[in-house]
């Protein structure tokens, strides 16, 4: 059909119209809320690289947890920040971890929501990475028992699903033993399957003090000009026993979100890094966009390009956009 038999802007000329031919709608039900726990009581410390983010102690921390549930968001991601570090990231894994304190606090108060938790070692170790260190590199045989046992802590604490970001090769599987070893077979995994050596986690690395003391992570997270690549990491996960895969970062790799889709029956995670949050931010600060358009434009992009949930620092502001249908 051609103008003037076919006029596109006659079902754009109502908000009703758009609302019902909208193919592809955000909803509260796709996202995911990153909280970053220390220890202490009554903190709520702003992270000056990620405004309108904090360093919370539980007690605030679960303040938090209950507005985004009142709001309809259905899960957190917890990330800790010890008060020590060692190089066997012993912090990770200790029953009185800041992790395993912030699972039950919230769990205790929140019992709806589901509590999911990140698996890695990098805040946690003196120097950084990912991994273990032997001979000056990063070892990944002898990171997966104690990735493993990470998993399994989180777990114990009463989380609803472990999440490992460590991008060390066969992770998920041992994890998956070792979860159903213990009695956890019912604990999903989510996999950071595709995750890429990206300049945009910068923020978050200053939020939890995890830059690599020495090299990076090229060794162990991938190439930002590979796509096939990402076709395998996530096939290989699967086959090990991960329920969702993740993408991450979300933005530059729209893309890889969208070839997963067409690629993989399991469900689709997107992470909208810190990096992403605090250019919006930024710009926002400086009056140059509408932060809160510009949020909504973001999150809806990744879920047209095929994620199923998206973890994003601004969970709550688009929570309460959708709610309010200012969007």
């Amino acid at each position: 059909m051609l103008f003037p038999d076919y006029r596109a802007r006659r079902l754009r000329e109502t908000p009703n119209f758009r609302r019902m031919i909208r193919e592809t709608t955000l909803l509260v039900d796709d996202l995911i809320l990153p909280l970053f726990a220390v220890t202490g009581k009554g903190i709520k410390k702003p992270i000056a690289s990620m405004p309108g983010q904090f360093h919370l102690s539980c007690d605030m921390l679960v303040k938090t947890v209950k507005e985004a549930h009142d709001l309809g968001i259905p899960a957190v991601m917890l990330f800790g920040l010890p008060d020590k570090k060692d190089s066997l990231g012993t912090g990770a894994y200790a029953e009185s971890g800041i992790v395993q304190q912030a699972i039950k606090a919230v769990k205790d108060a929140v019992p709806d929501i589901a509590v999911l938790t990140d698996v890695c070692l990098c805040q946690y170790t003196d120097h950084g990475h990912c991994g273990m260190i032997q001979d000056g590199r990063i070892d990944n045989d002898s990171s997966l028992d104690l990735l493993a046992r990470v998993a399994l802590s989180h777990a114990r604490a009463g989380a609803d699903m472990v999440a490992p970001s460590d991008m060390m090769d066969g992770r998920v599987g041992e994890i998956r033993q070792t979860l159903d070893e213990e009695g956890f077979s019912n604990t999903p995994i989510m996999s950071y399957a595709v995750k890429y050596a990206s300049a945009f986690y910068g923020p978050f690395r200053d939020a939890v003090s995890s830059a690599p003391k020495f090299g990076d992570r090229k060794t162990y997270q991938m190439d930002p000009g590979n796509a096939i690549e990402a076709i395998r990491e996530a096939t290989m996960d699967i086959e090990e026993g991960a329920d969702i895969i993740m993408v991450k970062p979300a933005l530059s790799y729209l893309d890889i979100i969208n070839r997963l889709k067409d690629e993989i029956d399991l469900p689709i995670a997107a992470y909208s890094v810190s990096g992403e949050y605090a250019m919006i931010k930024a710009a926002e600060i400086m009056g140059w966009i509408d932060g809160q358009k510009v949020v909504m434009e973001t999150l809806l992009s990744i879920k047209r390009a095929g994620a199923d949930m998206i973890l994003t620092y601004s969970a709550i502001e688009a929570a309460k956009a959708i709610n309010s249908r200012e969007y």
